[in-house]
């Protein structure tokens, strides 16, 4: 890899499974395994924007493999705007080659997260002010294909949605970073769950020394972060050096920055298993790497 690249999701695949891509402007895009470049272990791939016909500033922001397209799982999808929506994945079953939308979006609105679920997960969405709001999937009906979806999180003007979360309580305790360089990590349980569409609860205190929230992920003590500034600078960091503290506090510095520089992404980096060489008969390993 480039020293400016990472692994950020691993996951294995069928030959024949399909690939759901989307894009930043609430797009969604199929590629067949087979339809990507094969290459050996070392070999460093190809970007997406090379494989997908993107329009300028395009991002794809989520990769979901998908083996079968069964009607007991959904696509779950929330904007920056915190507008959410669920999707039978059973809708997303006939492909189109230059794409289809996913989410009818608003003005300068933007895909911000998007996972698959069981219809019976609690969703938690954070915004760029420190507020968490955590309720119940199926608070959201199932709605068709081209519909907008329904207001997930109430925000005040000026802030947006940054990361969306499935709580599991097996993935262990949310980590989040501001912009200035703090973060923590906080138990699940102290996050309530709440009616869908409030304004949420604290879940780490912004202020002028900490600034807006850019990031929050679920991650166990043996796990890894990595940081990302818009100077270009990546720092690797183990999750177990990052205090675990309450809600309602500012955190602790993760990253020395720079002279205005900030902190812009954070990331659960996934580790790679050199000493592993064996591969299922019909199966690639694929990872989709921060371009």
């Amino acid at each position: 890899m480039k020293d400016e690249d990472f692994i950020e999701h691993l996951f294995i695949a069928n030959t024949h499974d399909t690939l759901l891509c989307f894009s930043s402007a609430g797009k969604v895009y199929w590629k067949k395994v087979y339809e990507l470049p094969q290459g050996g272990r070392a070999a460093r791939g190809k970007p997406i924007v090379n494989l997908l016909p993107l329009e300028d500033g395009e991002q794809i922001n989520a990769i979901l493999p998908v083996r079968e397209f069964d009607a007991d799982n959904y696509i779950f999808m929330v904007t920056a705007s915190g507008t959410v929506k669920k999707t039978p994945l059973e809708a997303y079953s006939r492909p189109r080659a230059n794409g289809i939308i996913a989410v009818d979006l608003k003005d300068d609105d933007q895909l911000v997260g998007v996972e698959l679920t069981d219809g019976q997960s609690d969703i938690m969405l954070f915004n760029s002010s420190g507020k968490v709001i955590r309720f119940a999937e199926t608070d959201v009906r199932s709605m068709g294909r081209v519909s907008r979806g329904v207001r997930g999180m109430r925000m005040p003007e000026g802030e947006k949605i940054i990361s969306l979360i499935i709580a599991n309580p097996e993935d262990g305790a949310i980590l989040t970073a501001t912009e200035f360089g703090f973060g923590k990590r906080t138990e699940l349980d102290q996050y309530r769950v709440q009616g869908r569409g409030g304004s949420g609860i604290i879940s780490i205190q912004t202020s002028e020394r900490n600034g807006n929230v850019v990031g929050a992920v679920q991650v166990r003590a043996e796990h890894q972060i990595m940081l990302i500034t818009d100077g270009g600078t990546l720092v690797r960091t183990p999750v177990k050096d990052v205090s675990l503290v309450g809600r309602n506090t500012q955190g602790v510095k993760l990253i020395n920055l720079t002279k205005n520089e900030k902190l812009v992404g954070l990331e659960r980096v996934l580790e790679e298993d050199d000493d592993s060489d064996s591969e299922a008969d019909e199966t690639d390993v694929l990872d989709s790497a921060e371009e």
